[in-house]
C-alpha cells in the first residue's frame, strides 16, 4: 500500500504549482516566433553531443539499466522532434477551411504533470518540454526514483536555457521528492497527465481524475514473408532488438518467419550477432525471467545477453548482441510469446499461407502487446495490406527496424515522440503517437455557410418512402 504524502511533499507541491501558474500566464501571451526560438533553444541545450553524452552517462550509472552506445543515438530523437514543431503552427489561428466556414484557434491546455520512465529520464523529459513550450504550456516533470537524478539535471539544464532567453525557468519544473504518493497528488492538480511508462503508471494516471496520455504495453511481433530480403530484415532486427538493450516496448520481441526463409533467416540473424539457445538453456531462460515473475523479471529488463546467460546460468560469447529461443508455442501457457523489454526475442516458423502468419499474430497479441506495434518484412503489397486490416495495433513498420522506426524516424512519417498511445486495445484514449496537436486545446471558430442539407432520396436511397412522410 502507498504511503500517504507528507506535509512536506504537500508544501513542494504548493510551491512547485503556484510558480508554474504565474508561468503560464506570461508564456501564454508569448508570440510564434517567441516560442520557437524557446523550443530551438531548449532542445539545443540537451540534444548537443557533449551534454546529451554525458547524461546518458549519468542516466546508465544511475539506473544500472540500458546500452551507453545505443542510447547516445536517442538525441536525434530530439532534433526529429523539434524538426515537427518547428513546421507546425500552434499560436492564434492554426487552420482554416473556409468551404466549411471553419477556422480552428490553438490554445495551451496549462500544466501538465509528466511522468519519465527509468529507461529514458533525458529524452522524454527533452521531447516533451518541445511540445509543451511550443503549445505554451507548463511542465512540472515527475521523476522515476530510479533515475530522477539524471531527470533533475536533464530539467535544469533546460531551466538554465530559458533564463538564457529572457524566459521563466519555470515553465519547466521537476518534483525533487517522487513517490507514489506525491505522484497521484501532482497528477491529480494537473490539467493534463502525459504518463510514459508501465501499466500501473498509466493506469494510475488515468485514475486521477485528470485528462490523461498513457501508453500501453509492447510486444512488437514482426512477420517474415516468402519475399523477404534475409540480409536487409536481419539487419534491422538487430538494431531494433540491441538499441539500448531492448528496454522499450517497441524492441521486436517475436519473429513470425515463412518456411521458404526461415532457415536463412536463422543464419543471417546469427550472422548480426544473435546467439541461439537450445532447449536447455530456453528453459534455463523461462526460470529467470518468469518463476516467481515480479520478483524476477524485473532484473533482466535492459542488461546485456551476456548478463542474461549468466542469470539464467550458463555462457555466450562476448561479441553476441541479442539471444534468441525457438518459440515453443503461442498461448497463456508459453512465456516466450510475452513482452520481452531485455537482449531477447522468440522465434516462430509458419507454414503455407500467409493467413498462417496472420493467425500466428493474432495468437500473440492475446497474450500481449494489444494496440502497440506489429511490422512486416515483405514486398508484397497484399500481404502488408493484410496485415494492416487484421493487426489490433496503432503503428505497422514496413520494412523498418521497430524500435527505431515507430516513434517516428527521419526516413519515415510518423510523428516524433517517446509516448505512443494504444488506443481502447491497450487501454489509452489514442491510437496514434502523442505529439503536439495532444499537447493544446483547440478552438473552432464557424461562421455560416450555404446550406448543405441533401434530399431524402439522396440520403435514405431506396430505403426512402415519401408516403411514410405524409
Amino acid at each position: 500500500m502507498a504511503k500517504e504524502i507528507t506535509q512536506e511533499q504537500i508544501n513542494e507541491l504548493d510551491d512547485l504549482f503556484a510558480k508554474a501558474k504565474k508561468a503560464a500566464k506570461i508564456i501564454a501571451e508569448y508570440d510564434q516566433e517567441r516560442v520557437d526560438r524557446l523550443c530551438q533553444a531548449v532542445a539545443w541545450s540537451v540534444a548537443n553531443k557533449k551534454t546529451f553524452l554525458k547524461l546518458v552517462d549519468m542516466g546508465i550509472k544511475e539506473s544500472r539499466l540500458g546500452d551507453p552506445i545505443s542510447r547516445q543515438g536517442k538525441r536525434f530523437k530530439i532534433r526529429g522532434v523539434l524538426r515537427d514543431a518547428l513546421r507546425a503552427k500552434s499560436v492564434g489561428i492554426i487552420e482554416e477551411m473556409p468551404e466549411k466556414g471553419i477556422m480552428k484557434i490553438a490554445k495551451p491546455v496549462g500544466i501538465i504533470g509528466s511522468l519519465i520512465p527509468t529507461t529514458n529520464p533525458d529524452l522524454t523529459p527533452a521531447g516533451q518540454a518541445i511540445y509543451g513550450i511550443k503549445a505554451r504550456d507548463v511542465i512540472i516533470f515527475s521523476p522515476h526514483p530510479r533515475s530522477k537524478e539524471t531527470t533533475f539535471e536533464t530539467v535544469r539544464i533546460m531551466r538554465e536555457a530559458l533564463e538564457k532567453e529572457g524566459a521563466p525557468a519555470d515553465i519547466l519544473q521537476c518534483v525533487t521528492n517522487p513517490s507514489v504518493a506525491m505522484t497521484q497528488e501532482l497528477m491529480s492538480r494537473s490539467d493534463l497527465v502525459i504518463a510514459t511508462g508501465g501499466r500501473p503508471m498509466v493506469k494510475a494516471a488515468y485514475s486521477s481524475g485528470t485528462p490523461a496520455y498513457g501508453s500501453g504495453a509492447g510486444n512488437a511481433t514482426m512477420i517474415f514473408d516468402e519475399t523477404t530480403n534475409v540480409d536487409e530484415a536481419a539487419h534491422n532486427t538487430m538494431l531494433s532488438k540491441t538499441s539500448d538493450y531492448g528496454s522499450g516496448c517497441s524492441a521486436d520481441g517475436n519473429l513470425v518467419i515463412h518456411e521458404c526463409v526461415y532457415d536463412s533467416m536463422i543464419e543471417q540473424l546469427q550472422n548480426e550477432g544473435g546467439y541461439l539457445a537450445n532447449e536447455k538453456e530456453r528453459e534455463m531462460l523461462r526460470k529467470v525471467m518468469w518463476d516467481n515473475e515480479f520478483h524476477r523479471l524485473a532484473d533482466t529488463v535492459a542488461i546485456a545477453p551476456q548478463k542474461l546467460a549468466k542469470a539464467a546460468g550458463f555462457t555466450i560469447p562476448t561479441d553476441k548482441k541479442f539471444i534468441m529461443v525457438i518459440g515453443d508455442g503461442i498461448g497463456s501457457k508459453h512465456y516466450f510469446c510475452r513482452e520481452k523489454l531485455t537482449t531477447l526475442l522468440a522465434v516462430f516458423k509458419y507454414e503455407g499461407e500467409f493467413e498462417n502468419a496472420l493467425n500466428a499474430m493474432r495468437g500473440i497479441y492475446e497474450i500481449g502487446g494489444k494496440g502497440h506495434s506489429c511490422g512486416i518484412y515483405s514486398f508484397n503489397d497484399d500481404h502488408i495490406l493484410r496485415l494492416g486490416l487484421a493487426a489490433p495495433v496503432s503503428r505497422i513498420m514496413v520494412r523498418q527496424p521497430q524500435s527505431k522506426a515507430n516513434a517516428g524516424a527521419f526516413n519515415n512519417g510518423m510523428p516524433m515522440t517517446s509516448s505512443m498511445g494504444c488506443g481502447t486495445w491497450g487501454g489509452n484514449i489514442v491510437s496514434e503517437n502523442i505529439a503536439l496537436r495532444h499537447y493544446m486545446n483547440t478552438t473552432w471558430v464557424s461562421r455560416p455557410i450555404s446550406e448543405d442539407r441533401p434530399s431524402d432520396e439522396e440520403l435514405f436511397g431506396k430505403f426512402y418512402d415519401p408516403k411514410m412522410e405524409m
